[in-house]
């Protein structure tokens, strides 16, 4: 049977035809199945891994943290899910709750002070690690520089190692005749020991003597407080470290038991009875630690996000305490606090 070349050319037109609804019909569906795939994973939620000690002592900051993420469009329970782990004065667990951390395979771990980045350091060096309030993060060896961190460890910094020199400063001239004071400080906090150096140099330059006084845990704090009476020390400076903060009503009741002078490094042990403290905001440093949580879940490195300092810094000063130790402000030192509580 013969077949003209009219009928050939429609055989082929038709053809061709199937050929292009197939190719569309199989565009259609790869479309549709990468659709779906991208729904399905912009549907699944990110995981944050959240280190602290205590929730109750902590919700401000934390609270504070959630609502600037919220404002950076990320809502818990919807686009990330965070994994709270809390010491809850245990601080030795740190180690075990980075790593349970690192088992559920979080993308970023948020470890506030330099105790949680040194844990979480030695259980991942590829999840990103996001501090808040760190004391000294190149003395205690977490970043290479604060311009360029290196590693998969960044965030913001309180810069302790100045801020401690200035608060003995504050100390000396707040109790002009101390000549002795004790230096309460936890080996176990990665930033310590580089910022206890930079306290030893300046009370030498203030003509101090000072009494170092190591704390592990906060069953310490008796001894601690019988070792300063023993030295008799006149004027106690506290380093700003999780140990302390968890049970700070004990330490200012230490310290007014023995009226010592005191000087904290935030401003919730005045507001609780302590004499005086000096350093930053830190719901501000909380704060603006989200920002960098939601740049690395944006896809930016650690090792590319320059390390902030603390920008706000506080003077608060507690003249009811002042009384009950039976010292007197120097007036000058009163009209430079940020807060005077009565």
């Amino acid at each position: 049977m013969k077949v003209s070349r009219e009928q050939w050319a429609g055989r082929r037109a038709k053809l061709e035809r199937g050929k292009k609804f197939i190719c569309f019909a199989l565009s259609t569906m790869l479309f549709a199945l990468c659709v779906a795939v991208e729904a399905q994973q912009a549907a699944k939620p990110v995981r944050i891994g959240f280190m602290g000690n205590r929730p109750t002592a902590e919700q401000l900051r934390t609270d504070v943290f959630r609502q600037r993420l919220r404002e950076l469009g990320w809502v818990e329970g919807q686009n990330i899910l965070i994994e709270y782990r809390w010491a809850n004065g245990r601080l030795d667990r740190a180690p075990q709750l980075a790593d349970e951390l690192v088992k559920l395979k979080v993308d970023v771990i948020f470890a506030p002070a330099s105790l949680h980045v040194e844990a979480a350091r030695q259980a991942t060096t590829t999840i990103p690690i996001v501090f808040a309030v760190h004391g000294d993060p190149i003395g205690a060896g977490h970043v290479a520089s604060l311009a360029r961190p290196g590693g998969n460890i960044t965030g913001l910094a309180q810069m302790q190692t100045e801020l401690n020199a200035k608060g003995l400063e504050l100390l000396k001239e707040c109790v002009p005749r101390v000549i002795r004071v004790a230096i309460l400080w936890n080996p176990a906090t990665p930033s310590h020991r580089p910022i206890l150096k930079a306290v030893e140099e300046t009370g030498r330059a203030l003509g101090l003597r000072l009494q170092p006084v190591p704390v592990e845990s906060t069953m310490d704090f008796d001894t601690a407080f019988a070792a300063i009476v023993r030295e008799r020390a006149e004027a106690v400076l506290v380093q700003q470290a999780p140990i302390f903060g968890a049970e700070r009503q004990q330490l200012i009741k230490l310290a007014l038991k023995h009226r010592l002078p005191t000087m904290f490094g935030t401003s919730n042990y005045v507001e609780n009875g302590g004499l005086m403290s000096y350093g930053p905001d830190l719901t501000d440093l909380y704060r603006r630690a989200a920002v960098y949580v939601d740049k690395i879940l944006k896809g930016a490195k650690p090792a590319d996000l320059p390390v902030e300092q603390a920008m706000k810094f506080e003077l608060f000063i507690n003249l009811k305490t002042a009384k009950q130790i039976g010292l007197t402000i120097p007036p000058n030192l009163l009209v430079r606090a940020d807060k005077v509580i009565q």
